[in-house]
């Protein structure tokens, strides 16, 4: 049976952004697909108990940031820890990216790109003339592809991706669905590559 990855991510997650071309290596190494579902939290954490970053306990927000330092010299991915446009508005980067899937394109290039803009670059991927340079950048039409997803076409892809995140009981970002079983977080990806061993 061929092995599948659904793979519900949001543009402005450090987190996916951390685990995001290890999963491409990890599909590889087993043959498996990935289906690239870009998604916005604030469409998801509503329904599903979940608090936006800046309303969360001081607690919970200090931890974070110590464990983004932790994971950018675990993995040595470039990572700003407190990048100049965060938080921003994750909305249009998933429109556009999704609209270049329904058009056929390969979004697995594009979404590292945006995500590397929010999280390296220091870019603001809310911006759409940033969001066309990218575009542009990766081979595709950023100008065609922003006119259509900035359209109702293009909220109604990620309103329909949102309510199949929600459906597959996406609560959190990333979150790797391997044959039903669910994955939450980057630091899940070793069990995402058991599973695809068979060995879960």
């Amino acid at each position: 049976m061929p092995k599948h990855i659904t793979y519900y991510l949001s543009l402005v997650s450090p987190w996916t952004y951390l685990g995001h071309a290890r999963l491409g290596e990890i599909a590889a190494r087993h043959g498996a697909t990935i289906d690239y579902v870009p998604i916005t939290v604030s469409a998801i954490f509503p329904r599903t108990g979940g608090l936006p970053l800046p309303k969360r306990a001081p607690e919970r927000q200090a931890y974070r940031l110590v464990e983004l330092k932790r994971w950018k010299q675990v993995l040595a991915v470039p990572l700003t820890i407190e990048p100049k446009h965060f938080p921003t508005d994750d909305r249009p980067a998933a429109r556009l990216a999704l609209t270049a899937k329904a058009q056929g394109h390969d979004i697995a290039e594009l979404t590292l790109a945006i995500l590397r803009a929010c999280w390296a670059e220091e870019r603001d991927i809310a911006d759409l003339a940033t969001l066309r340079g990218i575009a542009d950048a990766c081979g595709l039409d950023g100008g065609a592809l922003l006119k259509e997803s900035e359209a109702d076409a293009g909220q109604q892809r990620l309103d329909a991706a949102c309510e199949q995140a929600v459906a597959a009981g996406c609560f959190g970002v990333p979150w790797y669905d391997v044959a039903g079983e669910p994955f939450w977080g980057q630091d899940r990806l070793e069990l995402v590559e058991k599973k695809l061993a068979g060995e879960l």
